[in-house]
């Protein structure tokens, strides 16, 4: 799948469609997506802790809107990028930070499927 700034891969057979900024792919009740935002300042990796604080606040508020609490919280590397990454739920989220741009990656329900876009999602 290609969106823009980025690509990634979603199994053979899921419907996918392009709202502006982002890339969904549904299969049942299984859900991937990335969207794109514009950041208002340029991120710097060398403020990665600082930065780490926040999406920690922004992730527990959206698991707390899903009626629920964070069940992990994880740094880990997505596109050679240090990243988030959150589970709540049926849902993991993460973001990916790249100069004035945050890509927005979220699964829900999906199993492999999220691995699939976490491993092959990459910025172009």
């Amino acid at each position: 799948m290609r969106g823009p700034g980025f690509t990634f891969q979603v199994p053979k057979g899921w419907n996918v469609s392009t709202p502006h900024d982002a890339v969904v792919a549904r299969q049942g009740s299984g859900l991937v997506s990335v969207t794109r935002f514009s950041l208002l300042k340029a991120y710097d990796p060398a403020k990665f802790a600082d930065v780490s604080r926040e999406l920690d606040r922004v992730a527990a508020q959206l698991a707390k809107q899903a009626g629920g609490s964070l069940d992990s919280r994880e740094t880990t590397t997505v596109a050679g990028r240090k990243i988030r990454s959150y589970r709540y739920g049926d849902t993991r989220i993460a973001f990916v930070l790249d100069h004035r741009r945050e890509y927005q990656l979220l699964c829900r329900n999906t199993g492999d499927a999220c691995d699939l876009l976490f491993s092959s999602f990459d910025l172009r």
